[in-house]
């Protein structure tokens, strides 16, 4: 794993342009390739524990061991995207943690008085979920349950990343 479980993996940022926000990353930043992924791969996403249509995409990537992702929500439906967006607009949303152990962590995050905001799951198989740490972190925290599938899924975005040669930098799955 690129980072141990437990350990911040991944910085994400909400944007109104995802071409823009992309271009950006790969010509200033120097991080690349991005692979794109859309909501079409969550199953039963929950805001604030009420089902929610919202139709996103998302780009990720990595730079050294830390996963960039990138978020463009296209729809006005209720999540902890759109809640950032129309309360401070485009920039950093939250940090990532891999879990194995994650409805214990999910509790942990709880009794921190850190709320659940968002959940699903990805259709390769792992879990997500959004605890609202705004109030002492001005982010959220996303747990990311560990599965054999998930963590072939990072390292391989990480090799990707280690081994791109400036090109083609932005890649479909």
């Amino acid at each position: 794993m690129i980072q141990p479980a437990g350990a911040v993996c991944q910085i994400a940022y909400i944007v109104n342009d995802l071409d823009v926000a992309l271009k950006h990353w790969v010509e200033v930043m120097g991080v690349g390739p991005f692979f794109l992924i859309d909501s079409s791969i969550i199953e039963n996403p929950r805001y604030l524990g009420q089902p929610t249509d919202v139709d996103l995409v998302a780009a990720l990537s990595y730079s050294g061991s830390m996963c960039v992702e990138v978020i463009q929500q296209r729809n006005d439906s209720p999540s902890v995207y759109r809640e950032v967006m129309d309360n401070r607009g485009p920039g950093f949303h939250h940090w990532g943690v891999m879990t194995e152990n994650f409805d214990e962590e999910i509790e942990q995050y709880e009794r921190k008085g850190y709320p659940l905001a968002f959940s699903g799951k990805v259709t390769i198989g792992g879990r997500f979920a959004y605890m609202n740490s705004y109030a002492h972190l001005n982010g959220m925290v996303e747990l990311i349950e560990l599965t054999p599938v998930v963590g072939e899924l990072f390292e391989g975005l990480a090799a990707a990343a280690r081994d791109w040669d400036g090109k083609n930098p932005v890649r479909s799955p």
